[in-house]
């Protein structure tokens, strides 16, 4: 083969052949080759690998020790509590 099995078009197959040999074609799929299943020349479905796995955006940890929190960050001031509290000045 010139390339491997995703640089080729998908393949066309009919549902009866399809239904037949699914095993065939799902092994098929999972080492990369794409199907489009057609009933009278119309596609009915397209079966391929998945698409490749993501990584996780997300990494627990991955920020420790990168973020400072400034000392006061928990003090309100005096005119917004008052306000809060529904106090006036």
């Amino acid at each position: 083969m010139a390339g491997s099995p995703t640089d080729t078009p998908p393949l066309r197959v009919g549902v009866r052949e399809f239904r037949g040999n699914l095993t065939s074609y799902l092994r098929q799929a999972q080492q990369g080759q794409s199907f489009l299943v057609m009933s009278r020349d119309q596609v009915l479905a397209e079966v391929g690998p998945p698409p490749p796995a993501r990584r996780p955006r997300r990494q627990p940890g991955a920020l420790r020790g990168k973020i400072q929190l400034a000392p006061d960050f928990d003090v309100l001031p005096a005119d917004t509590l008052a306000a809060m509290e529904g106090e006036e000045e």
